[in-house]
């Protein structure tokens, strides 16, 4: 028996060392969060996996005593019951305590995808800005309606605001994903998907398209850098008085198939974000579109106003 258990142990180890090797240390910034949504995430994963441990442990310790005192051995003192076939204690053993950790799992898990709904507001006493996203192959384009300025695989934010994200893609579904602030939602074409996050401290923190999109999907990565409200308001200034404007030319060759390096932008076309948006959208359905995303606008300042 000893042969096998040294193979089961060593296939054992090689499983954990490829499952730890295929998990990139940007994974577990899930564990560390620099905001609201992404604490309350956290606090969902350790619940969760606090009430799972509690059922494998027990079963774990009791497959191994029940292995080791029922082995086949001389003298044995293990009641042999050959005609046993039901117990009521058991059954309720092996059944009720599932069924009361299901219970208990669906209860928190309702209890926070509503309390994490993506698209509701985060109650504050400062405004929240707005920052569209636009998933391109592969890059981000980030572009900033009230103050004026647009990046690529860049994004700044000041720290303690609300930001509602828009998010769109030119064509590929992806998902927007800033492990530390929490979140991650899909990109789609004809779509304007909202995301409220807030960061609670300053510092740069990594972001990425969650969704396989193709070649360079590997690539598709941006920062995500917080700063006093103060900086925020001199990188604005600074951007629109150093850097070039974005053209109709220049987001022509943003939708070609192709990496990006960081860039930064002292304006951009007027409703770009709309404008990629709506591009597949049939002439006869842009209206009630439109219209729908407008009032969903309408709907979160109504509800920002009423926190």
């Amino acid at each position: 028996m000893r042969p096998v258990f040294r193979k089961l142990s060593a296939m054992l180890s090689v499983t954990l060392l490829l499952i730890l090797t295929g998990c990139s240390n940007e994974k577990y910034l899930v564990l560390d969060p620099k905001g609201p949504i992404a604490s309350a995430q956290k606090d969902l994963i350790l619940i969760t996996v606090a009430i799972c441990t509690a059922i494998a442990i027990p079963v774990f310790i009791i497959t191994a005593v029940i292995v080791w005192r029922y082995r086949e051995r001389p003298n044995s003192k293990a009641s042999y019951k050959p005609n046993w076939e039901h117990s009521t204690k058991l059954e309720l053993t092996w059944w009720g305590i599932p069924i009361i950790a299901i219970i208990i799992l669906a209860i928190v898990t309702v209890n926070y995808t509503y309390k994490l709904e993506p698209s509701t507001a985060i109650q504050s006493d400062k405004e929240p800005i707005e920052i569209q996203v636009t998933s391109l192959d592969w890059k981000w384009l980030f572009t900033y309606p009230e103050q004026g300025v647009a990046t690529i695989n860049y994004v700044q934010m000041p720290v303690d605001t609300p930001v509602r994200f828009k998010l769109t893609s030119d064509m590929a579904m992806n998902s927007f994903w800033i492990p530390s602030l929490g979140g991650q939602l899909y990109t789609m074409s004809g779509m304007a998907m909202t995301l409220h996050l807030l960061a609670d401290e300053e510092g740069s923190y990594y972001g990425s398209g969650a969704n396989f999109t193709g070649e360079h999907f590997a690539q598709m990565t941006f920062t995500a850098n917080v700063t006093s409200q103060e900086e925020f308001d001199a990188w604005v200034e600074d951007v629109k008085a150093t850097e070039a404007a974005l053209t109709e030319e220049d987001v022509v060759k943003l939708k070609e198939k192709g990496t990006h390096e960081v860039a930064q932008f002292s304006s951009f076309p007027d409703n770009v974000f709309y404008d990629i948006m709506m591009q597949y959208v049939e002439e006869g359905e842009k209206g009630a579109h439109a219209h729908h995303v407008t009032t969903s606008e309408d709907a979160e300042a109504s509800e920002h106003q009423h926190h």
